[in-house]
């Protein structure tokens, strides 16, 4: 058990970047089990019989730097100016381009790719996966489910309505209305536990849709109370939630 006091616990995690999708700052404090499918695993595969690829809402470019064998056409998008200078900077050596993009319109023409991918896309564009899609090619993602670590919103905001736009059966309906045929579609609960006070700030920094608009000078007596409840009772656990996608264009 940690003997930092909650202020040197706050102010630490205050300090630290939270820019890209790296999350070896909480190694040690948190730990969240990973989804059955292995999701860097199953990118490999594509990426080694694929002739072009893009990474859609790639964040710090994290998935593709991870991948053994890239297409000679390998692309990325993001929109986040922090996340697209750490993105450039991991994959130009690799020959990936970054390209800027923040809107539904994808900037690419019509049947370029045949492997398209995204891992926790915050909105999926469907009719635009689809149109950039070359015939038979492949759209595989990994995204958010529903309630994703509700117990850590609730602990926050209370109470909160059911019902969610990240259901995997409303993304099969959605893929289906792009004209996609949906071949795989998998979710799972997954278990999360926080140590200490700053694993969790560093988290709700980080991912800031757990927690829409988080400060600590706005939830500082939550967090206090919070830290209080890890000291006396141990880690606080939730629970994310992943679903596995993968749709193909038809021929």
């Amino acid at each position: 058990m940690t003997t930092r006091t909650f202020e040197e616990l706050v102010a630490e995690a205050e300090s630290v970047s939270v820019d890209g999708w790296d999350f070896s700052w909480l190694d040690g404090r948190a730990t969240e089990e990973r989804p059955s499918w292995g999701y860097s695993r199953l990118v490999g595969e594509r990426t080694a019989h694929a002739v072009a690829a893009l990474d859609i809402q790639t964040g710090g470019g994290e998935v593709l730097a991870g991948v053994p064998r890239l297409p000679t056409l390998t692309v990325a998008t993001e929109s986040w100016p922090p996340n697209v200078a750490l993105a450039t900077a991991r994959l130009r050596p690799l020959g990936v381009a970054v390209v800027v993009a923040d809107e539904p319109r994808l900037p690419f023409g019509d049947d370029v790719f045949d492997l398209v991918i995204s891992r926790h896309p915050v909105t999926t564009w469907w009719e635009e996966i689809a149109r950039v899609l070359q015939p038979g090619g492949t759209y595989l993602s990994q995204e958010v489910g529903p309630g994703s670590v509700e117990e850590l919103t609730e602990f926050f905001m209370g109470p909160q309505a059911p019902g969610s736009a990240r259901d995997p059966e409303r993304a099969r309906a959605a893929a289906e209305a792009a004209g996609l045929e949906v071949v795989d579609l998998r979710p799972e609960s997954l278990r999360m536990t926080f140590h200490d006070i700053g694993a969790v700030i560093y988290f709700l920094r980080k991912v800031i849709w757990i927690v829409p608009g988080f400060t600590v000078d706005r939830y500082r007596g939550e967090l206090g109370t919070l830290h209080d409840r890890i000291l006396a009772t141990g880690p606080f656990e939730a629970h994310s939630t992943r679903f596995l996608i993968e749709a193909r264009k038809p021929v």
